[in-house]
């Protein structure tokens, strides 16, 4: 009852030094409010970016191994010379793998190139077109609106058909079915058999709404696989209750056999998954947290100095009301209580004038820019936290102060 009874009366307290000293009270908040906006502002921005990426990320796959000419690495100095005349991931390593390989589920190869596409006289121009083998569907994330994938007669056969995103079915055929429609990659006719289910922008540029994916043995005759730009890739997926490092000490073995490497030659493969990108974002992130924290803290220092003055202000003013409080018998940890949790709730207020202000940033960048960003539960609680704690440092020793007074000497001063 004591403590609903202080918080009641620090409340009316806190509600009347607001009303009474409108501007003083407004420019001591301003620093908290600042210092939260910055600080939010930085964590929503980096929380709705990390999300996007690790969503990119995690659509490659978690449980696939990805055997490439060059490692998936981070850093200011990235060694080029090691790598540069590595060879490129072949299709005759696939065959071997799928023969030797027992940890995997699934094999699959891959390559890119960028190329117009056209269906009468619409074009299409700088479209990226990949080249699979026929277990690619079971390696990756896939998803179809309509139709099916390759059968495994067309894949090996190189048959003239292709699957395509939802943003190019949206453009080639606005008013209907897509699926048994035909359009041209390469200066070639080819049916379409499949449309992919709408994925959205991916940050990596992995999204295949707008992409076309053709048969290897098709796409080969048209693109030279073997070439840097084309990207050739093994994908490899284990098996369930494999973990990927078990997957990579099978395959280095394997790699090591294909190529001839004697045991104290360096592997001239990389074996890159998508843990690496995600190691390499955390430190990315970290250091874009860590500015938020610079840039919001000297605000909220600043914000934390204000209440602590208005605090003390606040002390002079109603010196002679302490005085009557404690010569009626109020104890120094009510009156403690009292100014603290006026100083809390002041700092409570700037910060979630602060939220107010991220929240309003959210709207515009969504509706005026057409950026999704999403203030989260854990930001919100992470504000009153610090909103709450900044209350407590900044308040408690203009609060020690105001318990400490004597009574007679209080009354007496003006």
């Amino acid at each position: 009852m004591l403590f609903f009874t202080l918080f009641k009366e620090s409340i009316w307290f806190a509600l009347t030094a607001l009303r009474v000293n409108k501007l003083r009270t407004v420019l001591s908040l301003l620093g908290v409010t600042i210092g939260i906006f910055a600080i939010i502002s930085v964590f929503t921005a980096v929380d709705s970016l990390e999300k996007k990426l690790r969503d990119s990320v995690a659509s490659l796959g978690e449980d696939v191994v990805f055997v490439q000419k060059w490692p998936w690495t981070f850093g200011s100095e990235y060694p080029w010379w090691k790598y540069i005349n590595r060879p490129q991931a072949s299709p005759s390593e696939l065959d071997f793998l799928h023969h030797r390989l027992k940890s995997a589920q699934s094999i699959a190869f891959e390559v890119s190139a960028k190329h117009l596409i056209q269906h009468d006289n619409t074009t299409i121009d700088n479209v990226s077109i990949l080249g699979v083998s026929y277990e690619y569907d079971k390696v990756t994330n896939f998803e179809f609106a309509e139709g099916r994938y390759f059968a495994e007669n067309e894949a090996e056969g190189g048959r003239d058909v292709a699957l395509i995103g939802s943003s190019i079915a949206e453009v080639f055929f606005p008013r209907m079915n897509a699926v048994g429609q035909e359009m041209k990659v390469f200066g070639r006719k080819v049916h379409i058999i499949g449309v992919m289910k709408k994925q959205g922008e991916s940050i990596l540029g992995n999204s295949t709404d707008t992409q076309v994916i053709l048969p290897y043995n098709f796409i080969r005759g048209f693109v030279d696989t073997r070439k840097e730009n084309a990207n050739p890739t093994i994908l490899v997926k284990a098996k369930t209750g494999i973990g990927n490092d078990q997957l990579k000490d099978e395959l280095t073995g394997l790699m090591r056999s294909i190529r001839k490497l004697k045991p104290a030659v360096e592997e001239n493969f990389a074996l890159n998954e998508t843990s690496l990108i995600s190691k390499g974002f955390d430190g990315l992130f970290g250091i874009v947290g860590l500015a938020g924290w610079v840039i919001g803290g000297f605000s909220i220092l600043v914000g934390g100095f204000g209440i602590a003055n208005i605090m003390f202000v606040s002390v002079r003013e109603r010196t002679n009301q302490i005085g009557i409080q404690k010569s009626l018998g109020a104890r120094n940890y009510f009156i403690l209580m009292q100014f603290l949790a006026e100083s809390i709730l002041l700092c409570v207020l700037g910060g979630l004038l602060g939220l107010a202000l991220v929240y309003a940033g959210i709207q515009i960048a969504d509706k005026g820019f057409d950026i999704q960003l999403s203030l989260s539960g854990a930001n919100i609680i992470l504000s009153i936290t610090i909103s709450v704690l900044i209350g407590i440092i900044s308040g408690f020793i203009p609060a020690y102060s105001a318990s400490q007074l004597d009574p007679v000497e209080a009354i007496r001063m003006n």
